[in-house]
């Protein structure tokens, strides 16, 4: 029989670490004056007190390592639970949200998805907007773990292939993520302190540039103003653009650097092919809208930059409302958003490897084709792809296809048109932020979708966050049998 304590106990003492935090915005609101802080304290009180007695009553069953099926249950579990107490604050405080909204902007934020209910974002007590900050930096970093730990060990989508690439502590999951996750920390806080000192330099007040921080290294794209980013036109576009990208690269490469080994991020054929997809979109963008609108050349660079990175990493912000740019820039950013960034980042979607195993799968499926003797075998950065991980990706595509069509007829049914049910199923599973039309674009929100349509948001972004196969797997008879 399956026993559930070690799972209980990890996911209580994460929920325990969720209500610590609530402490921060607690304090940027006693500092702020407005009377807001109780929200938070008695927010943190009750995550606290209900994660640490879930932990306390688990303890029992703790064992140094966890099974197949704790693991799956574990993964998911987590992103169930969380933006569960996530919510509170946002259901207590001044946004004075209802639950199917709350928990809607808590998903958002821990899958580090970006969409948003929230209108008058300009106005909200900081303690919230800090909150909301804190979600999805707290999002980026849980990601990075689960996309290095127990993706791979799980064998879900070909992440197989990168299980022992930086890390030699096979076999004991908890355990390596400890060992993992105590690297990747000092990275990420890092590099987002850099981008917090680099906004501060930009001009912008302590605040925002924290926030906007968190939110950029996380590639999550929640902000504090209705605006979006376009509150800070000019200069902080280039800065956001260049750390979105680190964000959006394989941050093992990063531990690689720190301890001596430079060759790996310069090597990467990943990171290679990242760089060059966003290079061709940017440098094609920035000449249609110079040429197309007329727009000045720097001008036209720094939009279709900032954008389409932004877009392309997962983060969502917005800088400019390019559902005026017309019909044909409206078609790339909608296909830019299903690419993504590296594997073992906070970037969402598809990811670039997946792409690349494809092509090299259809590569090899042609030349036997037309020499139908000779022995042709994908390849990934010069080297076999094996059957279990070709197998893998392919099954990940199909499900990925499948998945966005069902959400997307889903959403039709509950009335919504054609663009925003489509592009809507896109942005959540590939956790994008802003979709496509009137409603749920860059200038828009979702907040007047219906609260059915939400609650397959929420449901698909946690999908999308999780690669699909860690969530579907839950709902098969033998997994439970197993």
């Amino acid at each position: 029989m399956l026993d559930f304590r070690p799972v209980g106990y990890v996911i209580g003492l994460t929920v325990l670490a969720l209500g610590l935090t609530m402490v921060l915005p607690m304090l940027v609101d006693i500092a702020e004056g407005r009377g807001h802080w109780p929200v938070f304290a008695e927010s943190a009180l009750l995550t606290v007190l209900t994660g640490g007695l879930v932990a306390l009553s688990c303890r029992n069953g703790v064992r140094e390592g966890l099974t197949i099926q704790q693991t799956f249950l574990l993964t998911t579990g987590v992103w169930v639970v969380l933006p569960i107490f996530g919510a509170l604050p946002l259901m207590m405080g001044a946004t004075g949200l209802d639950l199917t909204d709350a928990v809607f902007e808590a998903m958002s934020g821990l899958t580090t998805t970006g969409s948003t209910v929230i209108s008058g974002l300009d106005d909200l007590p900081k303690g919230l907007l800090l909150w909301r900050g804190i979600l999805q930096w707290l999002g980026g970093i849980g990601i990075i773990v689960v996309a290095m730990v127990f993706l791979p060990e799980l064998r879900i989508g070909g992440m197989q292939m990168f299980r022992a690439e930086a890390f030699d502590t096979m076999g004991k999951i908890l355990p390596r993520a400890s060992a993992i996750a105590s690297q990747i920390s000092i990275i990420y806080l890092g590099l987002t302190l850099a981008c917090a000192v680099c906004y501060l330099s930009l001009g912008m007040n302590p605040f925002d540039a924290t926030v906007h921080a968190l939110t950029t290294m996380s590639t999550g794209g929640f902000s504090n103003y209705d605006a979006s980013f376009g509150t800070f036109s000019g200069i902080a576009e280039y800065a956001a653009a260049f750390f979105m990208i680190l964000a959006a690269l394989p941050f093992v490469r990063y531990v690689q650097l720190l301890n001596g080994s430079s060759r790996p991020i310069f090597s990467d054929t990943q990171i290679r092919t990242f760089l060059m997809t966003g290079a061709c979109l940017v440098t094609f963008m920035a000449a249609y809208l110079a040429t197309v609108f007329n727009h000045h050349p720097e001008q036209a660079l720094r939009e279709a930059l900032f954008n389409i990175i932004s877009v392309l990493s997962g983060t969502g912000y917005a800088s400019a409302d390019y559902m005026q740019w017309g019909t044909f820039p409206i078609a790339i950013f909608f296909f830019v958003g299903l690419i993504g960034g590296c594997a073992g980042s906070t970037a969402c979607s598809v990811k670039v490897f997946r792409y690349q195993i494809l092509f090299a799968s259809i590569r090899s499926q042609v030349q036997r084709i037309y020499l139908p003797h000779g022995i042709f075998a994908p390849r990934y950065d010069n080297k076999p792809v094996a059957d279990d991980v070709l197998n893998s990706v392919l099954t990940f595509f199909v499900f990925f296809i499948l998945t966005l069509g069902v959400v997307a007829v889903a959403l039709g049914l509950t009335g919504l048109d054609f663009v925003t049910s489509v592009s809507g199923a896109a942005t959540a599973i590939a956790n994008i932020g802003p979709g496509l039309g009137e409603t749920i674009g860059p200038a828009g929100n979702f907040a007047t979708l219906n609260e059915t349509a939400k609650w397959i948001l929420t449901a698909a972004m946690l999908i999308g966050r999780l690669e699909l196969m860690a969530v579907f797997v839950l709902f098969t008879a033998n997994f439970w049998r197993a």
